[in-house]
């Protein structure tokens, strides 16, 4: 009975190892079968002609090394452009309520109700304008933005940009996937923050973190193409104007790439030195959009998202604008004592005193810098009929009118120049900062990457003053 057992138990062990080998057998030739399914979708042998792949084809000029580039460049540069041209409507509707039509309202209803003027000035022309700015310049941008973003990041077109940049990326010693982020950072440098979570390398990851703020967010364009028009077009025959202000503001958008590859070099070679590890790159299939789910993916979790925070950190900076605009020590305002201080620096870089403090309280938002210089213009040349107040925000839809504010406070082509180039070099605004943190954890490394560009922007400014006043005698 015994042995019968023992050679029932021998038995059931032979089939064991037949079945397993059999399982083995087959999985090897399964993934042989896939590889040769891959390589034939892949591989064209010597004097065979291949099957056409539309796919195939479209990537033979999608990844070419003389079209990629320049195709990516131009999708690029049409994404920007709708994004632009799209945003205007939308975003002057939003202003109109916003401020011509709830703003009168609210001081009224606050005249009617008895409120001091100084409680007045502080919740509506201080907080609400900031909030109402940021809301009606930085929505439309992005949820425009945002959702051509994804599309073509659904569409499989992303990890191709990915793949044409990789070698630039790998000789600065980063990720090839910080084009990607960096790309995101185009619409929001938070968003471009967050992005870096696809890069597995924690020294790659922080690379693209500190350098994503090179590249040019939704909400410094208005700036750029505000000044390139009333300093750089005016500098050109009118027919030229509207091409030379575009070449302008695409230069400084290259620009800031260029200072992304080389900041990204500087920091590999020194304080986060290593080589640019290599990954595997898959290159999806084309496949068609998922419209639901890119308008999901793009205006919950990024556009609502961002400008939440956007919002939170607007309206404190609100409150500090009307507040140096009208808290006064003997008779001037805090704001005029700070531009007055601070002039002849801004004067040395190729600005002025009124550009250094807008950037300072306007670190909460980018969008709202060119109404704060506005406003700080205004009052300290002592320029009357124009604005609603010391402290409130304001901006004119003739660029012919903001360019003579501008003019009467000084500026110059230089200080044009200088401001397209400080709006690319300058600190992160509050809510990439808090980002930065959460995403990194460090102050050490937010610090870092909040000061840098600072010095860079300096040195860039002062550096641009110094041969305009050679060329210029």
């Amino acid at each position: 009975m015994e042995n019968k057992k023992e050679a029932l138990i021998a038995e059931s062990n032979v089939m064991r190892l037949k079945v397993g080998e059999n399982f083995h057998d087959h999985l090897i030739e399964s993934i042989y079968e896939d590889a040769e399914k891959i390589a034939s979708r892949a591989i064209v042998k010597k004097g065979k002609t291949s099957t056409f792949n539309l796919e195939r084809n479209i990537d033979k000029i999608v990844t070419s090394r003389w079209f990629g580039l320049p195709l990516m460049f131009l999708i690029l540069a049409v994404v920007f452009w709708l994004t632009i041209e799209g945003a205007n409507v939308p975003s002057g509707m939003l202003a109109s309520l916003f401020l011509d039509t709830i703003h009168p309202w609210l001081k009224g209803l606050a005249a009617s109700i008895g409120m001091v003027w100084w409680l007045d000035g502080l919740l509506i022309d201080g907080a609400y304008l900031a909030m109402a700015w940021v809301i009606s310049v930085m929505l439309p941008p992005m949820a425009i933005f945002f959702p051509m973003f994804t599309l073509l990041e659904d569409l499989g077109y992303l990890p191709r940009v990915a793949f044409n940049m990789d070698n630039l990326f790998k000789r600065a010693g980063a990720h090839g996937k910080q084009a990607l982020t960096m790309s995101m950072g185009f619409g929001c440098n938070a968003a471009g923050v967050i992005a870096a979570r696809i890069i597995d390398s924690p020294r790659e990851r922080l690379i693209a973190i500190i350098t994503n703020n090179f590249a040019l967010c939704n909400g410094r364009w208005p700036t750029q193409i505000i000044i390139a028009s009333i300093f750089i077009g005016s500098a050109v025959p009118a027919h030229l104007a509207g091409l030379v202000s575009a070449g302008a503001v695409v230069f400084i958008a290259v620009l800031g790439i260029l200072f992304s590859l080389a900041v990204s070099w500087g920091l590999s070679k020194t304080v986060l030195k290593g080589e640019a590890s290599t990954f595997s790159l898959e290159l999806p299939p084309y496949r068609p959009p998922r419209i639901l789910q890119t308008l999901y993916t793009s205006l919950i979790d990024r556009t609502i998202f961002v400008l939440w925070r956007a919002i939170v950190f607007a309206i404190p900076a609100g409150l500090v604008i009307w507040l140096v605009g009208n808290v006064t020590i003997n008779d001037i305002s805090l704001a005029e004592h700070f531009i007055n201080f601070s002039n002849p620096l801004g004067l040395l870089l190729g600005l002025n005193g009124v550009i250094l403090l807008a950037y300072i309280i306007a670190i909460p938002a980018n969008e709202i810098v060119i109404p704060t210089i506005l406003m700080l213009t205004v009052m300290s040349v002592g320029m009357t009929g124009v604005g609603e107040g010391a402290g409130v925000m304001f901006e004119l839809d003739s660029i012919s009118d903001t360019a003579n504010i501008l003019q009467s406070g000084g500026w110059t082509l230089l200080t044009g120049m200088n401001l397209m180039l400080f709006s690319l070099l300058h600190n992160p605004c509050s809510t990439t900062i808090y980002t930065i943190y959460k995403e990194t954890g460090s102050w050490k490394w937010t610090i870092v990457s909040t000061i840098l560009p600072v010095i860079l922007g300096v040195i860039v400014c002062y550096f641009t003053a110094q041969v305009y006043l050679l060329v210029t005698g």
